[in-house]
């Protein structure tokens, strides 16, 4: 059975660090990004960690193993991961000042346990799981992720911008 968490112990963390290098560009080939989808960002422990202690991530579980999470990402982070800078200054000129989101910092589902519905119930618990005052979830995708675009508009995510930065094309998108 399936059970959906906020991240509590070290093990967890280390768990979502594996997951997060099976679905690494540098790990995956070609057709396999193209199918599955991928990831942008590769976290350090420590990092991974912080962000937890600010806002414990969401996690699905299934017999004490961590099969899906995403990444719960307070604004006060936003000069902590260099490639996600640029998302965060857009984000800040669109919402002017305001401090009532939070980023989904990435988002991931053990390819066995894809096309389940995990997904949607990892957001479904991370709305349930904001903390007090915030009232949005923001995130941003690789435009070239087809798989990962599809997956947020079905789930109800709208763009609300499109940029370019670091040679690629991201699309910003939210969730109220």
């Amino acid at each position: 059975m399936i059970t959906y968490n906020q991240a509590s112990t070290i093990d967890h963390l280390e768990q979502i660090l594996w997951l997060q290098q099976q679905n690494l560009p540098k790990n995956l080939t070609d057709k396999e990004k193209e199918r599955e989808g991928f990831l942008t960002v590769e976290h350090s422990f420590e990092v991974l960690k912080a962000m937890n202690e600010e806002c414990r991530h969401i996690i699905a579980l299934e017999n004490g193993k961590v099969i899906a999470y995403a990444l719960c990402m307070h604004p006060k982070f936003a000069e902590s991961i260099e490639v996600l800078k640029p998302m965060f200054q857009e984000i800040n000129q669109i919402v002017k000042g305001k401090k009532n989101y939070l980023v989904m910092g990435q988002i991931c589902v053990a390819k066995a346990y894809r096309g389940q519905g995990i997904f949607r119930k990892l957001y479904e618990t991370m709305k349930e799981k904001l903390p007090e005052g915030f009232d949005t979830i923001i995130t941003e995708v690789d435009a070239k992720n087809q798989r990962s675009v599809n997956a947020h508009k079905a789930i109800g995510f709208s763009e609300i911008k499109r940029y370019k930065a670091d040679g690629k094309v991201w699309s910003l998108i939210t969730l109220k």
